[in-house]
């Protein structure tokens, strides 16, 4: 594994332990695709650290298991944004 990738990876595994950030919100601030992170999270970080590999999967399945609930948020959020305009109209 080169070491761009490999620091990539560390920095990636880091955040989401800090922040217990989805997939897409680490996308978004490393400048990758969801797919470099859940590639680098659940192939290539196996290889360097075991065990923040399996706090990083229990994090992610957290993650999976809420992530209906943030997408109904969002859905409400954007239906009340529409209402207010509505009414200001």
């Amino acid at each position: 594994m080169q070491d761009y990738i490999e620091q990539r990876v560390l920095e990636i595994s880091n955040y989401i332990l800090e922040t217990g950030a989805t997939v897409r919100q680490v996308a978004k601030k490393f400048g990758v695709s969801k797919s470099t992170v859940h590639k680098d999270v659940t192939e290539r970080l196996p290889y360097i650290n075991r065990n923040i590999a399996r706090e990083i999967k229990a994090i992610l399945e957290k993650n999976k298991a809420e992530r209906h609930l943030r997408g109904g948020e969002a859905t409400r959020q954007k239906y009340l944004a529409k209402g207010k305009r509505k009414n200001n109209s």
